[in-house]
């Protein structure tokens, strides 16, 4: 099953120094059918202009990646990090217990970012810091991990079973990625038109994908886009004893 939303079904606010599109439930915007996938939160896609940015603020109990478009983002935290985010490069925060960070935009030019927050899979972890920089070429024509929890080597790190990919691809260009019933997919296109098994997806589109095992990805034109893999949350709702019912 694959389920898409258009660039018009984000939630789009304009506060001046930043304008940003959130994808799930953030802050004052509330839909209670729109508050997660799975483990995947938060999926905000932010413009902030030069010389402004985010003061410090704290998180907890929470995976944060960080994925710089265009542009740069400085980055100072409680952990001692100090550290400027260009166009290529993946930040991870675990914030774990707590911690506090600022994000300001001290380049000359808007930066634009993705911010996706995942659940970790465990509590009480100790806040840990974790970045890299990739180059456009390492995802052409492919997909390549960027940031993940599973076995794939040469990403950020984070403590949760999920994967973040980035892929571009050329104009006719297909490829394919195997998943299973128990996973969900998360695609969010940033440029191009791609199709995802029959199902055409346009600038700004997300695909919240269940239940598929195999899928196929062709670029109509030249296509950018973020892919996520996802476990499928588990243990929500009652069990199958609490629903078999019970007499009193």
């Amino acid at each position: 099953m694959i389920a898409t939303i258009d660039g018009d079904g984000r939630h789009f606010t304009d506060f001046g120094w930043l304008k940003t599109y959130w994808l799930f439930s953030f802050a004052d915007y509330y839909t209670p059918d729109n508050i997660q996938f799975g483990p995947l939160r938060v999926f905000n896609d932010d413009v902030v202009v030069p010389g402004t940015g985010f003061p410090t603020h704290p998180h907890e109990e929470m995976e944060i990646i960080t994925i710089v478009l265009d542009g740069e983002i400085t980055h100072k935290d409680s952990m001692n990090n100090t550290s400027v985010i260009k166009a290529g490069d993946v930040q991870r925060m675990s914030a774990g217990t707590g911690l506090s960070h600022s994000e300001y935009n001290s380049g000359k030019a808007p930066a634009h970012f993705y911010q996706i927050w995942i659940y970790p899979d465990k509590h009480g972890l100790r806040p840990t810091y974790d970045q890299r920089s990739f180059k456009k070429e390492e995802w052409r024509n492919q997909l390549l991990p960027l940031a993940s929890g599973q076995r794939h080597k040469n990403v950020v790190r984070f403590h949760s079973s999920a994967t973040i990919y980035r892929g571009e691809l050329d104009p006719g260009r297909a490829i394919s990625y195997e998943t299973t019933e128990d996973r969900r997919i998360f695609l969010y296109l940033t440029s191009g038109k791609l199709v995802v098994n029959r199902t055409r997806l346009l600038p700004k589109y997300q695909a919240r994908i269940d239940l598929e095992k195999n899928l196929m990805l062709q670029a109509e034109e030249k296509s950018d886009f973020i892919l996520i893999d996802l476990p499928t949350c588990r243990g929500w709702g009652y069990d199958k004893k609490t629903l078999q019912g019970g007499r009193f």
